[in-house]
């Protein structure tokens, strides 16, 4: 049976793609894959060839800073694994990074299809990583009777060119969004303040390594610091710059823009 296509939808995060994937997880026909690679970054992929099981590592990893995010209460709002009833907590072991987002975008039991995938990744051969994507795509596929599959993540734009590498025969839509809209949602966002910081000069990427090393050290005085909506606005800027030139070096015909503006005016055009 000849791949299922394959479709990124791809952006600068903030730019209305998680209502797109809401909506990509309504058709019967398309197995919609929220927020997987930004879950499984920044080692989602990885150049060297992996085994099975090394692959489903990348998958069942808990990241440790999503969890301490969500244990001191500023988790981000598109991970959505059960708070309660489900067998992972950020609390105890961690959850795992594909049970962050795209699992219970998929199914109402979590744990149950993070169980039935655990055997068939970790029994595959050792090959490149899109190997052992396209098998984790297909499983799902088959399992909710899909005929084609998209992935969607915050912040992909600067992902293109690695997915280009590892996926040739994708093709990527960049969902685009007004400036003003997207910079401000991104200063709410606990995920973009971390990005933002990161960006800053100064004391303040030593102060996020000290966080994300040190469990005792305090996240609520950084995340909820002062940043100018100014500095949002050049964070989008410079990710819709780079991501531009990204897709700009791919063929044509395997990128579509779509506005999210024109998406809520006319959805079915």
């Amino acid at each position: 049976m000849a791949a299922r296509p394959l479709t990124f939808v791809v952006g600068t995060g903030r730019c209305g793609s998680t209502a797109l994937s809401e909506v990509l997880r309504l058709h019967p026909h398309l197995l919609s894959l929220s927020e997987l690679m930004a879950s499984l970054e920044p080692g989602a992929l990885p150049e060297e060839p992996l085994t099975g099981e090394e692959f489903w590592e990348i998958l069942a990893g808990p990241p440790a800073f999503a969890n301490r995010l969500i244990r001191e209460g500023f988790g981000l709002p598109e991970h959505t694994y059960p708070g309660f009833g489900g067998r992972f907590s950020a609390e105890g072991d961690g959850i795992p990074a594909v049970a962050m987002t795209t699992l219970p975008h998929l199914s109402d039991e979590p744990d149950a299809l993070f169980d039935a995938l655990r055997p068939v990744m970790c029994e595959r051969p050792r090959g490149p990583v899109g190997e052992h994507y396209r098998a984790l795509f297909e499983t799902l596929a088959e399992r909710f009777g899909s005929r084609a599959v998209v992935e969607r993540s915050g912040f992909s734009l600067r992902l293109v060119p690695r997915l280009r590498e590892v996926f040739p025969e994708a093709r990527f839509v960049h969902l685009y969004r007004d400036g003003a809209d997207c910079a401000l949602s991104m200063s709410r966002h606990p995920g973009f303040r971390m990005i933002q910081l990161m960006r800053e000069g100064g004391d303040v990427p030593g102060e996020l390594a000290a966080l994300m090393s040190d469990e005792s050290a305090e996240i609520k005085p950084l995340l909820t610091r002062h940043v100018p909506l100014s500095a949002f606005g050049r964070l989008w800027s410079d990710t819709v710059i780079e991501g531009l030139e990204h897709l700009g070096a791919l063929p044509g015909e395997l990128v579509l823009p779509l506005s999210y503006e024109a998406l809520l005016d006319a959805p079915d055009a």
